[in-house]
């Protein structure tokens, strides 16, 4: 055998051994990913828990603000007892003098942090139903909107309630009422329609002072005419709780 045939036999084994390495490579590579999507299909299966990966597709929007409404009570409640066992430490004694005892229950209840009870009104909005449909008229005047809300405790105050509540939240110097989407947000809780507000006072006074708003009898025209809710109710003694969240208060300085 020449050189030259020797040669070109060399050749042609490095070339199959390439070939068999490259085949040998692909097989591999093949079988990693096989067990790289196994892995992957099955921690998806694991995570979703035979439930949809993609909930927002169906999650209902009342239900979103049912379960943020829920985490709120439930950490305004932790605050609230918090705060009870600061206060309790910072409480005179009796021996210390009943006048600071009776200062400190004055500002409690000026603060809207105590429980009250008396007579009282309620007011109660919604929205009208999803039937009704008017061509004519705007369907965003066909919801209860923080401005409709604020008329009522307006009108509340200004007949000199004592305290209020909305959706069973105390009403303080600081509370704001907002509008975000379709819900209302009250120290920062979202709450879908119908929206109550109760008001502790002259129960003769509050209902002249909700008949003679401005604001509320041009909401009333649409109530009539489209069927928004609005309904007026006397308690001959109702009982408010206390404001159970932060006291913290936010102020600015002139510049």
């Amino acid at each position: 055998m020449t050189w030259w045939e020797r040669g070109r036999g060399v050749l042609r084994e490095a070339r199959d051994f390439q070939r068999r390495r490259s085949s040998g490579r692909a097989r591999i590579a093949t079988i990693l990913t096989m067990v790289v999507i196994g892995v992957m299909l099955s921690a998806s299966a694991l995570h979703a828990r035979g439930t949809d990966l993609r909930p927002t597709r169906n999650t209902s929007l009342a239900g979103l603000v049912e379960d943020k409404s829920a985490s709120n009570r439930e950490l305004a409640r932790r605050v609230s007892a918090l705060r009870a066992e600061v206060d309790a430490l910072g409480v005179p004694s009796q021996t210390d003098g009943g006048q600071a005892r009776t200062e400190l229950a004055r500002v409690a209840a000026a603060a809207g942090t105590e429980p009250v009870h008396g007579p009282a009104v309620t007011v109660v909005l919604s929205d009208a139903p999803t039937s009704v449909r008017a061509p004519d008229i705007d369907q965003d005047l066909l919801v209860v909107h923080q401005q409709d809300i604020q008329a009522v405790a307006n009108a509340m105050w200004q007949a000199g309630a004592e305290a209020m509540t909305i959706q069973g939240q105390r009403v303080l110097a600081t509370t704001g009422i907002k509008c975000v989407g379709n819900s209302v947000v009250l120290h920062g809780i979202p709450y879908a329609p119908p929206y109550e507000i109760t008001a502790i006072g002259d129960t003769g006074r509050i209902r002249q002072s909700l008949q003679d708003s401005a604001h509320l009898r041009a909401y009333r025209q649409f109530a009539d005419a489209y069927h928004l809710g609005y309904e007026v109710n006397t308690q001959a003694d109702a009982e408010l709780p206390g404001y159970q969240g932060a006291l913290t208060l936010k102020y600015a300085n002139p510049g």
